[in-house]
C-alpha cells in the first residue's frame, strides 16, 4: 500500500509518519514544501494542476493530510487550513479519484459548549477563533468531496514531541529551564481555568492508521480525543510534579482568547470506538510523563573546559 502522508515534519505528522511505517507492506511517501521530502507538495500556494501532477507521480493508494498552521496572521492560516484541504480534493479527483483520504481537522473547529456538555460529530461547529475558523473550512471542503474522504477531527494533542506553541510542550520548556536554577523558579503562565479534552498523540497516529486499514467507506468525520475533559491547571500541576519541580506556577492574565472564549472542551468519541474499534490507550499522566522524559530533563550546564 502506496502512503502518501502531508506534514510529516509536524508534530502530529511526525508520529504518525513513524506509526506507519511500522505496517507491513505500507511504502510512506513523504510531501512537503521542502526539496528533500519524497514529492514537492505546497498545498498552500500550489495549483491545482501541479498538485495533481505531484500526486499523478506518486500514485497513492492513500494519503493522510496532516499538515496545518496553528498560529500566524489570518491570511496564512486560511491558505494552509482553508486553501489547503480544497485544493487537495481537487487535485485528488483528478490525479487518484481512487486513494482514500484521512484528513486531521481539529476540536477548535467546533467553539464553546456548555460545562459537562461532550460534542458529537452532528454538534453544530462555530468556531470563534481564525484558527478554528480555517480548520472547520478545510474540513468542509473535505465533507463535501466525493472521495473516498474522513475527517478526524482531534482534540488537544499531548505526548513526546509537544511543540512550544501549545500549553504542554511550552510548559515542559519552562520547567526545564527553572530547575536549572537555585531555587526553583516561578514558573510564570497563563491562565489555567479551563478544561481540555487532552488525548495522547500516539493515540491519534493510531486512529489514522485503523482509517486507512479499514476496508469500505467510513463516516465522513470522527472525533479523536480521550472523551473527558481535564482541567488545564490539574495538568500544570502533574507534570510539574513529574518534573520535580519545587517551585511556584504563577498564572498571569494575557490577551484574551482561546480559553477565555472556549471555558470548556470535550469530544465523544463513541463513534470512533464503533466504527473504527479504536480507544485512547495512554491516561493522562503516561502521556506528560513520556513528554517529560523526550523533551524535559534538563541538561546540566557544562564544566570549564568541557567543549560541549
Amino acid at each position: 500500500m502506496r502512503i502518501l502522508l502531508l506534514g510529516s515534519t509536524g508534530y502530529l505528522g511526525g508520529h504518525v509518519a513513524e506509526r506507519l511505517r511500522a505496517l507491513p507492506g505500507v511504502r510512506l511517501l513523504r510531501g512537503g514544501r521542502a526539496p528533500v521530502d519524497d514529492h514537492r507538495i505546497d498545498l498552500s500556494t500550489d495549483s491545482v494542476d501541479a498538485l495533481a501532477e505531484q500526486l499523478g507521480r506518486a500514485a497513492p493508494d492513500a494519503v493522510v493530510n496532516c499538515a496545518g498552521a496553528v498560529g500566524g496572521a489570518p491570511s496564512v492560516l486560511a491558505e494552509v487550513n482553508s486553501r489547503g484541504p480544497a485544493a487537495l480534493c481537487e487535485a485528488l479527483r483528478a490525479a487518484a479519484p481512487t486513494a482514500r483520504l484521512v484528513h486531521l481537522g481539529s476540536a477548535a473547529e467546533y467553539g464553546p459548549s456548555g460545562v459537562g456538555e461532550r460534542a458529537t460529530e452532528d454538534t453544530p461547529a462555530r468556531p470563534l477563533t481564525p484558527y478554528g475558523a480555517t480548520k472547520l473550512a478545510g474540513t468542509l471542503a473535505v465533507l463535501d468531496t466525493p472521495l473516498d474522504a474522513t475527517v478526524l477531527r482531534i482534540t488537544d494533542p499531548v505526548g513526546p514531541g509537544a511543540p512550544p506553541d501549545g500549553l504542554p510542550g511550552r510548559l515542559t520548556a519552562e520547567l526545564s529551564r527553572a530547575l536549572t536554577r537555585t531555587p526553583h523558579g516561578p514558573v510564570r503562565v497563563g491562565v489555567l481555568s479551563a478544561h481540555r479534552d487532552f488525548v495522547d498523540v500516539r493515540d491519534v497516529a493510531q486512529a489514522v492508521a485503523l482509517a486507512l486499514a479499514l476496508p469500505g467507506r467510513l463516516p465522513r468525520l470522527l472525533n479523536i480525543g480521550s472523551g473527558r475533559a481535564v482541567p488545564v491547571r490539574d495538568l500544570a500541576r502533574a507534570l510539574a510534579t513529574l518534573a520535580g519541580f519545587t517551585g511556584d506556577i504563577e498564572e498571569a492574565p494575557g490577551a484574551a482568547g482561546r480559553s477565555a472564549a472556549v471555558p470548556w472542551q470535550c469530544s465523544d468519541v463513541t463513534a470512533a470506538e464503533w466504527e473504527l474499534g479504536w480507544q485512547p490507550r495512554f491516561t493522562l499522566r503516561e502521556s506528560l510523563a513520556a513528554l517529560w522524559a523526550v523533551d524535559g530533563s534538563p541538561r546540566p550546564a557544562p564544566a570549564a573546559g568541557d567543549p560541549r
